[in-house]
């Protein structure tokens, strides 16, 4: 066999190996319990603790090296946040280069001090955010162990999602606060370095004790355990709670979930509101007249928003979600989000409901960030953007068209670059931004020109049943709306996601036959392919529509406005970049022809798309 023979033959082991290992009848998935007991000084910010993390190796693999996520580490001068903030033409004017200007006083850090496997010493070493540990004994296949470790931390001058005494005075955000085990799946270890994006975890369930002085309100990840002695709206009506010393432990657990997060403040105010049929919403927001007013308008707002993604997606699993006032913007953890809240109400609304829905899409679904992040914010940009719209009672037929105007724009930016490129990777902070949420969400709606409106609810609520508490990727995502459909989208999927080829079709010529017939002619412009929905109104008003399947899709779908009559043409070959029809009517009885009436296919030149007489 020629070496270019075994290449190929290389590649399709590999490319065969990972489909299989994602198929969803024979998925696996690592699991972790961890045990956690913390002691915090909010003098000097600076936290001791302890991690008893049960590892169970459900790969087929043996382990001999585990990594773990310091993800502290990078609020330091010289990190590579701050390096590549410093580099790139558009930084994050969060970050710009305020972490070069931190004081050993307010940088952040994790240190580890001991760390053991089933009680024998390891060895480790520290990369920046990443603690790379060699293994005692390799970790075999079905086997579990259990992680030992002592570590101390400090907790950063607020720049980048965590952090102390942010903008609006909250105390402590914290946010990727502790050692964390990294993910390893059927593509390896993902043990990215935090730069600047988002995160990827292992599903486990989370035993957390917090010690902090007694004056501070906590909320976060998972349910309380003792609140009878913490009170501040915790505990049960009526009862008294009487605190002894400087210092309260909270303790939590979280059951099935990939990250733990808290916030915590002396002046929070705790609010608390029970759904029929579903969780128990937790408020934590400054005491501030100021605010008050929009928070707790906003607590019916959140509810509605909590029953539209459980309708439109599935059932929210857990007992309870908590919306807080912390960190630097918004952004989404396990059984909570931290939102600025210093915001006008249609803001607190917008924010919440963004964060709310990652609670589906990360925190139940979780995509790994690093690689697909699009999957998670353009989704759940394009399910929070449709919820505002009923919630906020916006009724704007065309509410998406934001998230559109924003992909057409970096289509023609000349900066984007696919989407399969890794989060860290752009290199613009503005590509990276309207790829991810715009471009990902349009792929979400543009599915549904694709295969359907009816075929898209019904993906998506599937998509949420068959991957809940896995890791799904974008074949997977691809593999539901063709089964739900009956079409075939490999295309789709690759054009959108892995190339910047664009959508461009164009009505090119209408001419009048001799048999008193019309002839039209359409054109495929730009690279990627599409169906064609063409819409033809006569001088009678009268309106009738053509459809043009691409031959790739093997199948149709259902006419999407059944009250307009519509002729099935032969599919259209990618390959011709002209399609040529007749229609039977003179060309003097037309009054208009345009491509999608719906404009939800993203054509990025939409003048060419209509013709009138």
């Amino acid at each position: 066999m020629s070496i270019m023979l075994k290449q190929i033959a290389l590649v399709f082991l590999f490319v065969a190996t990972n489909v299989v290992a994602q198929n969803n009848t024979s998925y696996w998935q690592q699991h972790v319990d961890y045990k956690m007991n913390v002691d915090m000084d909010v003098e000097n910010f600076q936290y001791k603790g302890t991690q008893e993390l049960v590892y169970t190796n459900n790969s087929p693999d043996t382990l001999t090296q585990v990594f773990y996520h310091l993800y502290f580490n990078a609020f330091q001068p010289g990190s590579e946040m701050d390096t590549r903030s410093q580099n790139l033409p558009d930084p994050d004017p969060r970050v710009l280069s305020r972490i070069s200007a931190l004081t050993p006083e307010e940088i952040g850090y994790l240190n580890v001090s001991s760390l053991t496997q089933n009680g024998a010493s390891l060895t480790y070493k520290v990369a920046g955010t990443v603690l790379e540990v060699a293994l005692d004994k390799p970790i075999l296949p079905g086997e579990k162990v259990t992680f030992s470790m002592v570590f101390d931390g400090q907790v950063p001058k607020q720049i980048r999602r965590s952090g102390r005494n942010n903008n609006e005075g909250v105390a402590l955000s914290m946010t990727q606060w502790y050692p964390k085990m990294a993910e390893y799946d059927f593509e390896g270890w993902h043990a990215a370095p935090y730069i600047a994006r988002e995160f990827h975890g292992v599903w486990g369930n989370f035993d957390v004790t917090i010690n902090i002085d007694k004056d501070y309100i906590l909320g976060g990840t998972g349910y309380l355990q003792n609140p009878e002695q913490i009170g501040y709206g915790y505990q049960k009506e009526g009862t008294e709670v009487k605190r002894k010393g400087k210092k309260l432990s909270w303790h939590f657990k979280a059951p099935n979930v990939h990250d733990f997060a808290w916030a915590a403040d002396p002046d929070y105010v705790h609010d608390v509101l029970s759904i029929p049929n579903g969780p128990t919403l937790h408020f934590l927001y400054k005491n501030n007249d100021d605010i008050i007013d929009n928070w707790k308008d906003l607590q019916p707002k959140a509810a509605e928003l909590m029953n539209y993604f459980s309708e439109k997606i599935g059932k929210y699993p857990y007992d309870q979600y908590s919306i807080i006032q912390g960190g630097d913007g918004g952004m989404e953890y396990a059984m909570c989000t931290l939102i600025t809240g210093e915001r006008n109400f249609g803001s607190l609304v917008g924010v919440t409901a963004h964060e709310m829905a990652h609670a589906w899409f990360q925190h139940i679904l979780a995509t790994n960030e690093s690689k697909h992040e699009w999957m998670d914010e353009g989704f759940t940009s394009y399910i929070s953007t449709m919820a505002m719209n009923e919630v906020m009672k916006q009724n704007n037929p065309n509410s998406l068209r934001g998230v559109y105007n924003t992909y057409y724009q970096l289509a023609i930016s000349g900066i984007e670059q696919p989407q399969t490129t890794q989060a860290d990777r752009y290199a613009h902070n503005s590509a990276y931004g309207a790829s991810a949420y715009s471009k990902g969400a349009v792929f979400l709606s543009q599915l549904g020109y694709v295969i359907g409106e009816d075929n898209l609810a019904k993906t998506i609520r599937r998509y949420f049943d068959e991957w809940k508490f896995k890791h799904p990727t974008p074949n997977d995502i691809k593999r539901v709306a063709e089964k739900v459909s009956g079409i075939q989208l490999d295309w789709y999927l690759t054009d959108w996601t892995q190339t910047t080829n664009a959508i461009d079709y164009g009505i090119k010529e209408v001419t009048q036959n001799t048999n008193n017939t019309t002839k039209i002619t359409l054109e495929r412009i730009g690279l990627m392919p599409m169906p064609i929905d063409l819409y033809v109104e006569y001088n009678d008003g009268s309106i009738e529509s053509f459809y043009m399947p691409i031959r790739m899709m093997r199948g149709v779908k259902e006419n999407p406005i059944p009250a307009i009559k519509r002729t099935t043409l032969p599919d259209w070959p990618w390959a011709s970049p002209t399609y040529i029809f007749d229609i039977n009517k003179p060309k003097s009885e037309i009054k208009s022809i345009k491509i999608d009436i719906t404009s939800v296919m993203a054509d990025i030149n939409p003048s060419n798309n209509i013709y009138t007489e």
